[in-house]
């Protein structure tokens, strides 16, 4: 008796045959796997070297009956490259399945490691702590300073004049043109609130990882102009003040804050947050002259008052900054301004001690986003008064700006002095006297100070002394943690260097020689901050190597896997079980140990063994896999080699063809414009002219789309009700032409036409919404409540619905139209019923192009059933044409991403796309939605390749590992691409180029399983009647 565990399946069959001319009986009994010989037992299995049994099972996961073919000694030897032989070996053998969860499982936390590895190599925290406050000694000119930022304001909002010549914010203006001095404060990617007030307030550029950490708590700690003062008073957003009061050492930050139900993009005015803030500030005033307590503070010096002017961004948002509220709302808060400025010097006598800062975060764009570099997002105003500051500087000589500002904003006769956003931090600090933040990177602009000119000079070596003591302490720390031989001091600020700086710069204030020392302050300042970028970045090339060697040999291992598993190759059997080398085994573990003991003499972060060992057990895998690529050499004779190569070529063109379409979407509409002649190139349209004509036009529909403006749209809600009546029509239009070949149920109909009615109604919600929020009456609650019931039954109606091909993939298609419809504001509406279109006929000119391949076994794909048991003796080998359809599948994916918007780029998501479902300011949610809305066509192509294997007789696993290979390519191309040099814009964007690969190739992974379950399970809420069809 022969006797295998395998209890999933249940089977019986008996068939007789003949091992060396004798009569046997064989019994399967698969209930525990048992073979159980009834003739001749013993001579039979001392003679069944040779043997090969096939076992074929129609479903590996149910129960049904399945044939056992035996071949005896007398036959060859099957190789191993036989389809029923790779399928008993994938999917039959114990424990092959857990080998294929691991290795799912593998990938998956390799390509979280590689994308992990992104953030350690260049978003790793840039603050080094253990520096000493420095502050100057001389007295400063004021005793308090008044902080007004104005949330999402842009510069030429604020200083464009009216056509008549008079200006919207009159007091500033004035300011401008007499008492102050004015510039472009300049803002860095990501322009957002939370990284514009680090920098306004503490200094410095917050890494990206921190951003999204969220707005009320502190990822890392750092100080601040409001931790240095001795009193700060803080009016509000509830999103940006208990940061800084979270932050501050001491309980000397008092924050007052509205609730954050206030911050609602429907609102009738939201300029009334302003109005709160500056009704707030009066209030205060008024009771602190009764408040004895509170006066005395208010009277002591290195105060601080901060008003958070939130209004103008929530306008900005809801209505565009173009428009009446946005305008208004500046004259607003320009108001409240001069009156915040008259109740100040009043309190405190007129005694000249008050400095203002008046400036923003961020701006905006044109179409209300932020997040990205665009000059209306980057180009804030700044404009600075009172004691200690400048009056207006009028100028007869051309300044040192050729953008053209000057003359639109009839500023050319006034001094403009531009700053970088952080520069702001040490010039409050020394208006008011207090340490610059020890974090700071800001260089104080001193043509800002009306003091001394030895004022001047001593407040820029504290600053140059502030910003070098953060260069010392990260040499001190990166020297710590580096092998003597492998440290190489930064050149430009040795140890003696710094002396020599240092003595010299208090020579010349010494010799009274201010300009020279100011000069060689800035130059220290410069070659400090090139230093800290030095050190910062001093292990990049290394990790950078680490995760590239991960990387090659991670994808050689995936098109191993993919030759040894799928491919028909020439194996010599008696490779067909390898011995693990020893000796490969034992180089390593040496190489692991070496590897080991380097990290921990240099005391390196834990994620530096990931990335570093990782390398070692996939290239350990690669190497013991070798003899695969022995094979396809000794295959090599009969392949089509020059068919091969040219698919190659075509393949690693169309991956330069996808990374290009990161940069200009226009190139997709390329690509779709080829993919439209497919048929015609191939030979297809002469055996199926109605669906070759029907993916012409599909790709040429679709590649419209990457052609229109990503950003800066106007809300056309026509245009969704029309993508609504156009999803009705199309599902209607199938419906009625399947009704014969595939009848629905009583049930299922009534499903169809209530899932239909949804659609309906959903197109019609975002109209409602609309002209409710014009006419400033707020999101009505039934369109609130039909939103989010449709998002969160848009998974679960699909698993009612029949299993059917088509039926379930109709299913699918009206519930995500449905919420794709709530989240939509114009054109983008008709991407996905025209994308999923185009999907359908995919799926039928796939099948004709199995039959052009001589494939047997078609079935009609109106009887196809998702659910069904397969057959997997009919499962076949890969042949070349299916790294096209994997190709397709991932052009598709790009497409699908980036055919309505550009996700690389913050700013192109626009909030009105959530105002179905809130329009209080909820950053994380309002987030989710948008993400919501990009995966939505995910969901469809990704349900579309999971029919076309199943269509085109292929195991998932084997166009899976082919889409794999091509999306790691393509990060690995993205991962050079990376750069840490040039403007913050492109930074940027190549940084999120990488993530976005790498995220969607570990995002494919995981949906890859849940398609699986959307389409082939139902869920059944009660009993049917019985049925000849599902």
């Amino acid at each position: 008796m022969c006797e295998l565990q395998y209890p999933q399946f249940r089977c019986d069959a008996h068939r007789a045959t003949s091992v060396n001319n004798k009569e046997v009986e064989c019994s399967w009994h698969l209930n525990f796997f048992e073979l159980i010989f009834l003739k001749e037992r013993h001579s039979w299995l001392c003679k069944s070297a040779h043997l090969k049994i096939t076992l074929i099972f129609f479903n590996y996961t149910k129960a049904s009956v399945c044939p056992a073919l035996l071949s005896t000694s007398q036959r060859p030897p099957v190789s191993q490259s036989d389809p029923a032989d790779v399928t008993y070996r994938l999917f039959c053998r114990p424990g092959k399945k857990m080998r294929v969860i691991a290795f799912f499982l593998v990938g998956l936390a390799v390509h979280v490691i590689f994308f992990i590895s992104i953030f350690d190599i260049y978003f790793t925290s840039p603050l080094v702590h253990g520096m000493t406050p420095r502050a100057t000694t001389l007295t400063p000119p004021a005793s308090r300073l008044v902080l007004l930022v104005a949330d999402g304001l842009r510069a030429d909002s604020l200083l464009t004049l009216l056509p008549d010549g008079s200006s919207r914010a009159p007091y500033l203006r004035s300011v401008i043109e007499e008492s102050g001095t004015w510039g472009v404060s300049h803002t860095r990617v990501p322009t957002e609130s939370r990284p514009g007030h680090v920098a306004l307030i503490a200094g410095f550029y917050e890494d990206v990882s921190a951003v999204a950490k969220g707005w009320k708590e502190n990822p890392v700690e750092f100080d601040s102009v409001f931790n240095e003062s001795r009193h700060t008073w803080c009016w509000g957003s509830p999103d940006i003040l208990p940061m800084f009061a979270k932050g501050a050492s001491g309980d000397h930050v008092y924050t007052y804050t509205y609730p954050a139900e206030e911050e609602d993009f429907a609102s009738t005015d939201a300029s009334r947050l302003d109005s709160w803030v500056f009704t707030q500030v009066k209030s205060f005033f008024q009771s602190a002259k009764s408040n004895s307590s509170l006066r005395a503070s208010l009277l002591e010096d290195k105060n601080v008052l901060f008003l958070h002017l939130l209004g103008i961004d929530t306008n900005g948002h809801a209505h565009r900054p173009m428009s009446q509220e946005y305008l208004d709302n500046i004259g607003l808060v320009d108001t409240g301004v001069a009156e915040l400025v008259s109740i100040v010097e009043e309190f405190f006598g007129y005694d000249g001690r008050t400095a203002y800062v008046f400036t923003s975060d961020h701006g905006m764009t044109n179409w209300g986003s932020h997040g990205a570099g665009h000059p209306s997002e980057t180009l804030t105003p700044l404009v600075v008064w009172g004691a200690g500051v400048h009056n207006a500087l009028r100028v007869t000589e051309p300044q040192p700006y050729d953008d053209g500002y000057l003359q639109d904003w009839k500023l050319e006769h006034l001094r403009r002095v531009d700053v970088s956003q952080a520069d702001i931090a040490p010039l409050m600090a020394s208006l008011i006297g207090v340490p610059i933040p020890v974090n700071s990177v800001g260089v104080l602009p001193h043509t800002y100070l009306n003091n001394s000119d030895l004022f001047k000079a001593e407040s820029m070596y504290t600053n140059a002394i502030q910003v070098l003591e953060q260069f010392k302490m990260k040499m001190t720390q990166k020297k710590e943690t580096t092998l003597s031989f492998r440290f190489s001091p930064y050149q430009q600020l040795t140890e003696s260097k710094q002396a020599g700086f240092i003595n010299k710069a208090r020579m010349l204030i010494q010799l009274e020689k201010y300009e020279d020392a100011i000069s060689l302050c800035q130059s220290l300042i410069t070659h400090s901050l090139e230093g800290l970028v030095y050190y910062h970045t001093y292990d990049r090339f290394f990790l950078g190597c680490s995760v590239v060697l991960g990387f090659v040999g991670w994808t050689s291992y995936v098109v191993l896997v993919i030759l040894k598993t799928h491919a028909r190759l020439n194996r010599h059997p008696s490779i067909l079980r390898q011995m693990p080398s020893y000796t490969l085994e034992r180089l390593c573990m040496c190489v692991t140990v070496v590897i080991t003991g380097f990290l921990l003499i240099q005391r390196s972060p834990v994620t530096y063994y990931i990335y570093c060992l990782l390398p070692v057990p996939i290239w350990y895998s690669v190497l013991k896999e070798s003899r695969t690529l022995t094979d396809l050499i000794q295959s090599a004779p009969s392949l089509p080699l020059w068919k091969c190569f040219g698919y190659f070529v075509l393949v690693a063109f169309g991956v330069e063809l996808l990374v290009a379409s990161f940069f200009y979407r226009a190139v997709l509409t390329v690509g779709l414009a080829v993919l439209s002649l497919w048929p015609f190139l191939s030979g297809l349209v002469g055996k199926a002219k109605f669906h070759s004509l029907s993916w012409f036009l599909g790709s040429l529909f679709l590649a419209l789309f990457p052609l229109m403006p990503v950003v800066g749209r106007e809300p056309n809600i026509h245009l969704v009700t029309c993508a609504g009546l156009l999803a009705l029509f199309t599902s209607a239009c199938y419906l009625w032409s399947s009704r014969r070949r595939t009848p629905l149920h009583l049930g299922d109909r009534q499903q169809f036409v209530a899932q239909m009615l949804h659609v309906a109604v959903c197109a019609y919600v975002p109209s409602l919404t609309h002209s409710s929020l014009q006419q400033k009456q707020g999101l009505p609650l039934l369109n609130q409540i039909i939103s989010w019931t449709t998002l969160g039954s848009s998974l679960l109606v699909p698993l009612l619905s029949s299993t059917r091909l088509f039926h379930r993939l109709l299913s699918i298609f009206l519930s995500l139209a449905a919420t794709y419809l709530l989240l939509s504001t114009g054109s983008e509406a008709l991407f996905l019923p025209v994308l999923s279109w185009l999907m359908f006929v995919w799926i039928n000119i796939e099948q004709e192009a199995m039959l052009a391949q001589g494939v047997s076994g078609r079935q009609e794909l109106s009887t196809i059933d998702f659910s069904a048991n397969i057959d997997i003796a009919k499962i076949r080998h890969l042949k070349l044409d299916d790294i096209r359809r994997s190709y397709f599948f991932v052009f598709f994916i790009i497409t699908a991403f980036f055919g309505t918007g550009n996700i690389a780029s913050i700013n192109s998501f626009d909030p009105a796309s959530v105002y179905c479902f809130l329009t209080v300011f909820k950053p994380f949610i309002m987030g989710g939605l948008m993400m919501w809305k990009v995966i939505i066509p995910f969901i469809i192509v990704m349900c579309t390749f999971e029919t076309i294997q199943v269509v085109t007789q292929l195991s998932s696993r084997s166009l899976f590992l082919i889409v794999l290979v091509i999306s790691d390519l393509m990060a690995l191309h993205f991962f050079f691409l990376v750069q840490d040099y040039g403007s913050w814009l492109d930074i940027g964007t190549s940084i999120s180029h990488y993530v976005i690969v790498m995220s969607m190739t570990i995002f494919l992974m995981l949906l890859s399983v849940f398609t699986h379950i959307l389409t082939s399970q139902r869920l059944v809420l009660w009993r049917r009647p019985k049925v000849h069809f599902p």
